[in-house]
């Protein structure tokens, strides 16, 4: 390890994976090594973090979002330092004998080098597509070093259900989005599902007729969905004003109970009930409830639909700045 990292060394580092990947491969006879890319991913997490896990999170992720992945892993305190390593992720497609390939730059950081990354990174990215930087250290969100981090990307993914402080991080996200800079949130993310099935509830046009006298919205969390409630009520909140229709919206929890995450709308002749029970979603509408199938959606799930959305999202953006506003 060094304390300066020279991005010229990596690429041709880069360049000399290609030529061994192709000696490997027979191209006249259908046997060779495709090149795919179509984002640099920037992944910033801890040295505790699970590698394994994470390896296979990006593996999984490659064949739909091939990307140039820089895996940065944190050291903590210490010497100035940083180190890195030059690999490849491949896969086969079923039927065929061509193996696809995206590169990866494994790099470690201390603390005190985290100031050179962008130095570092910049250079490394793939011109003119998309760099997308997920943070996955609660600890380098509140730190001055992260400013300059995502400054770099055209697109930077958190998880504030992580956040020792998730109002905090609503606050905080908030004024980045004020200066338009392109976030995402694996907690709004989580909610998909929720939005989906609530508004498949109103096209049934008895439901929507019934829409105007909504008096009331509710929702309650338990451990780790703070953030994601404050971001349903917002959405409700807002949804709702469209149609003209503003109730009194409540937030309640204990952050650190088991209770399931509950959405409530009720009026004069609507009562709607959302709660996750287990491994599935119940929907009560007038004391009429039908089960669809929400397992806990990972990682992979999660960054799948985020790396697909490299542009402003204008809901999820209202849903932030009205969240942040109720909190």
């Amino acid at each position: 390890m060094s304390a300066v990292l020279a991005p010229d060394r990596i690429l041709k580092e880069l360049a000399d994976l290609w030529v061994s990947l192709g000696k490997q491969g027979d191209a006249e006879h259908g046997v060779g090594v495709l090149r795919a890319c179509s984002m640099t991913l920037v992944v910033l997490a801890e040295e505790s973090d699970d590698a394994s896990a994470l390896g296979e999170t990006l593996a999984a992720l490659m064949p739909e979002h091939p990307a140039r992945t820089m895996v940065v892993r944190l050291q903590g305190g210490g010497e100035r330092v940083l180190g890195d390593r030059v690999y490849a992720q491949c896969w086969m497609p079923f039927g065929q004998r061509r193996q696809i390939c995206c590169e990866q730059v494994e790099i470690t950081a201390s603390d005190a080098a985290l100031g050179d990354l962008p130095s570092v990174v910049l250079p490394l990215a793939v011109p003119d597509l998309p760099l997308i930087v997920w943070c996955r250290s609660a600890r380098l969100l509140a730190m001055p070093d992260f400013h300059d981090i995502a400054a770099m990307a055209g697109k930077v993914v958190i998880d504030s259900a992580e956040m020792p402080d998730g109002l905090a991080a609503l606050r905080k996200l908030a004024g980045a989005a004020e200066r338009n800079v392109l976030l995402g949130d694996l907690a709004w993310t989580r909610l998909t599902r929720w939005r989906e099935m609530l508004s498949q509830v109103f096209e049934n046009r008895a439901y929507l007729d019934q829409l105007p006298g909504v008096q009331n919205v509710r929702v309650s969390f338990g451990a780790k969905l703070e953030t994601s409630a404050w971001y349903m009520a917002a959405w409700l909140q807002n949804a709702l004003a469209q149609a003209g229709v503003h109730p009194k919206v409540a937030v309640e929890g204990t952050p650190g109970s088991t209770e399931p995450l509950r959405v409530e709308l009720t009026g004069t002749a609507l009562a709607v009930e959302l709660i996750r029970e287990a491994n599935r979603l119940v929907v009560t509408v007038n004391g009429l409830s039908h089960c669809t199938s929400l397992t806990e959606p990972n990682d992979y799930l999660l960054m799948r639909e985020e790396l697909s959305i490299v542009h402003h999202d204008p809901v999820f953006e209202a849903a932030l700045a009205t969240a942040a506003g109720l909190v």
